[in-house]
């Protein structure tokens, strides 16, 4: 089963958040703040889902940070959801920062 983009906010809205520190440094490095992962899980949009993924299912969330296009990849867990990545996405990489290129 994939990821619950409801389950997710679920979740953050009980600040069962959990940011990796592989996340929370990418972060640094793009200037993209906790307030702009907590508006990327509340209004963003799931473009990929990985029900595969261990641990816990993941998806890729498109959202906005600072106007700028954001990728989140989140994990939903029992009882709690992880950004394990952030990054913005290279245009030669995707189409309208949605679909993945060839």
């Amino acid at each position: 089963m994939g990821v619950d983009h409801n389950e997710i906010k679920r979740l953050f809205l009980k600040d069962a958040l959990i940011i990796s520190n592989h996340a929370r440094v990418r972060m640094f490095q793009r200037n993209i703040s906790t307030d702009d992962i907590r508006s990327i899980i509340a209004y963003g949009e799931i473009i990929e889902d990985y029900p595969d993924d261990e641990p816990c299912p993941a998806a890729l969330l498109l959202g906005f940070a600072k106007e700028r296009p954001c990728h989140v990849v989140i994990a939903q867990c029992e009882d709690h959801a992880r950004v394990i990545t952030v990054y913005i996405p290279e245009k030669d990489k995707w189409i309208d920062n949605r679909i993945r290129r060839d």
